[in-house]
């Protein structure tokens, strides 16, 4: 079989020599194919869509050979999929399901009767769609959701456009809602319109097949392909997409800026019910919706596809500010965004009054996810970077949808109702419902001083554990980007930062408020030792401890406030000093009164920043040695001659000092941080030693 590869509108990435490593192993063929679908954003969004293939297996019960269809299960994705993350269900017990199917109002109970068809006891719990693939014929089945398609199917002559792209050679069934009955209605427009290649959903997406993965997959491509080339010559025949341009965009680095002052504010008030991170884009393709005359229109229709608006909400926030606005005044800027976010919210709960039923879910979240400034860019707030920035992508594959379908002839949404009866559908409240409990940090936004290794870098790695996206900043940018190596950008992110540089400072929580929307907990824990008597101590060593350790917390501090002050949901900063500015050693004047400074001006600022409920906290560490990068220089050899002991001695001295006889690790001090701001969380002013028991070094 010749294998064509050329395509201009979608990626080919089928690799003959990985899908013949799987031999004949169909359910591993299928979930090559699934993988290589999902890894193109124009074909389906994370999350998006499904896909299946049907084999023949051994019933365990009598031995015989019976077709299992194995399919993407509920909350999967396809780009990630995993043979954890499918069903296989008995084909014929699903087609038998025919028999007790009693209409529209008995598509909950069929999903419960899904479960009496599982052939594989390991089985993720199959999806609504199950029925869609189980009840056509074909071994291999794909379900997208492709802009292009979408944009056809969301045209308000969807069906004579279907017929003048393939002519005879797809199917069209209009919009219902995924269930039992779909599948029925798929199953009988293959029963009229038989040796059709696949069929268009109206307002959904697509289905296509094959009897082969390598076939299914071309299939689906080259259904796609057709679309994007005759929505391309629409596009290009339009000279005016969006009905054209009504804002000029801002430079981008202006609007970067204007993002990184916006973000807070915005962020606070999408947090009213639930707190929330952020994202900011603004590609080319979104500058072309957000400025154009037709955003008035287009915006409030909403997204077709329920893909789309369950990630995006039925509908964007466009804010009425000029992209020239003046956001230094976080007052005045408030005043102008509370109306329209209480507009907002009034408006959906208007739709949800006006649209629920008697056993409806209870109201959820009213405050928008998509923020729309025009001639700066779009925001998005969900409860993690992940869910946000999905939520985000989706929102730009419905502006790819609605300027496909504005070409073709005129964009159509899905009427209010039926948006409601998905986003409210019990079988998605229950998904909900499904979902793992949130870790204690989740939705939290943390930056972290000194992330590059030792102590930092074991404090910014527990804060990710615990579920918070963190910013990892250090002065050291290979270290830093090395330790962030592990993790994905919906996780953390790395930043160069020298914290006696004000600049520099104000930099990385620009780059925070643009990677997450702002900031909850600030752990500054740069740091540096320098142990030598009065004689020996040099004005450089002082002001290279004071800058650092001193005027780094307070412009940090500084910083991060002015932050949390604008979102006003308080907020965590933990500083990082020591048992030295406790106690009086030798050889320590330097270190032990800039240690001190840090304990006196976390006091300073606990009770200056409480009323905006941002609580200052100090954890004080003592012997870290193992671990620890200040113990990789003179530091060690100076307590080691200032103890009368050899620098090999150090770990096993300092553990024998303490009421406890532990050796202290970088991970007790994170442990330490962690406390401050995930559990005590009605304490502020405080020293939490974490030093095994200093008797010499209590505080009180």
């Amino acid at each position: 079989m010749e294998k064509v590869k050329t395509f201009k509108y979608v990626d080919y990435l089928w690799d003959e020599s990985k899908a013949a490593s799987f031999g004949d192993d169909q359910v591993a063929l299928f979930l090559y194919r699934s993988n290589i679908l999902g890894a193109d954003l124009r074909i389906t969004n994370y999350g998006g869509g499904n896909t299946s293939c049907k084999t023949i297996e051994k019933d365990p019960l009598n031995n015989e050979e019976v077709e299992i269809m194995w399919v993407k299960g509920s909350g999967g994705d396809i780009g990630t999929l995993t043979r954890k993350g499918i069903a296989g269900l008995y084909t014929e017990r699903l087609r038998n399901l025919k028999n007790v199917y009693q209409g529209l109002e008995d598509e909950d109970r069929m999903v419960g009767l899904f479960d009496h068809c599982i052939f594989d006891l390991e089985s993720k719990a199959p999806s609504i769609d199950t029925p869609l693939h189980g009840l056509l014929p074909f071994k291999h089945i794909d379900h997208l959701h492709p802009d292009a398609l979408i944009a056809v199917a969301a045209a308000k002559d969807s069906e004579e456009i279907t017929k003048e792209i393939w002519g005879d050679t797809m199917g069209w069934v209009p919009w219902q809602r995924p269930g039992f009955d779909l599948g029925l209605q798929l199953e009988k427009c293959l029963a009229d319109n038989p040796g059709i290649r696949g069929i268009i959903l109206g307002s959904h997406g697509l289905f296509t097949w094959g009897e082969t993965s390598y076939e299914c997959y071309m299939n689906s491509l080259e259904v796609i392909e057709m679309a994007s080339e005759y929505i391309a010559k629409k596009i290009e025949e339009n000279a005016q997409v969006f009905g054209g341009q009504k804002v000029e965009s801002l430079p981008a680095e202006e609007r970067k800026n204007k993002a990184a002052q916006l973000m807070p504010l915005l962020r606070g008030l999408a947090s009213s019910e639930n707190r929330m991170v952020g994202h900011f884009t603004d590609s080319n393709v979104v500058l072309e919706y957000i400025n154009s005359n037709d955003l008035e229109r287009l915006a409030p229709m909403g997204t077709s596809c329920p893909d789309h608006f369950l990630r995006t909400k039925i509908q964007p926030l466009v804010l009425a500010l000029d992209k020239n606005e003046d956001l230094s005044d976080s007052k005045a800027v408030l005043d102008k965004l509370n109306p329209l976010f209480e507009q907002y919210r009034q408006e959906y709960k208007d739709y949800y009054e006006t649209c629920k039923h008697p056993n409806s879910p209870a109201m959820r979240d009213p405050n928008p996810v998509i923020i729309i400034y025009p001639g700066v860019g779009m925001f998005s707030f969900s409860k993690d970077k992940q869910t946000t920035r999905v939520a985000n992508e989706f929102y730009v594959n419905a502006i790819n949808v609605m300027r496909g379908a504005e070409a073709i002839s005129e964009y159509t949404s899905l009427p209010r109702q039926e948006a409601f009866d998905i986003e409210y559908w019990l079988l998605e409240e229950a998904k909900l419902q499904r979902m793992p409990k949130e870790k204690p940090l989740s939705r939290k936004i943390a930056i972290v001083t000194g992330a590059g290794g030792g102590i930092g870098q074991a404090i910014a790695d527990k804060m990710v554990a615990e579920g918070a996206v963190v910013v990892f900043t250090d002065l050291n940018q290979e270290a830093v980007e090395s330790v962030t190596a592990k993790y994905n950008k919906d996780q953390a992110v790395a930043v160069t930062c020298d914290v006696t540089d004000e600049e520099a400072i104000a930099n990385a929580f620009k780059e925070a408020v643009l990677a997450f929307g702002g900031v909850d907990i600030i752990v500054h824990s740069a740091g540096l030792a320098i142990s030598k008597s009065l004689e020996d101590t040099t004005t450089k060593d002082w002001d290279l401890l004071e800058n650092v350790l001193v005027k780094g917390q307070f412009l940090m501090a500084k910083s991060g406030a002015s932050i949390m002050k604008k979102q006003n949901l308080g907020g965590d900063i933990v500083n990082i000093a020591s048992k030295n500015g406790l106690v009086a050693g030798p050889n320590n004047v330097a270190y032990g009164t800039a240690k001190a400074a840090q304990q006196h001006m976390t006091r300073l600022l606990a009770a200056e920043l409480a009323a905006d409920k941002i609580r200052v906290n100090v954890v004080n560490p003592d012997g870290v040695i193992v671990g620890s990068k200040i113990w990789e220089g003179t530091w060690a050899e100076g307590r080691a001659k200032a103890n009368g002991i050899s620098v090999e001695e150090l770990p096993a001295f300092y553990a024998k000092r303490n009421l406890l006889n532990e050796i202290i690790l970088p991970e007790d001090i994170a442990n330490g941080v962690f406390a401050c701001v995930a559990i005590l969380d009605k304490s502020t002013g405080n020293i939490i030693n974490v030093d095994g028991g200093m008797a010499n070094a209590f505080p009180r």
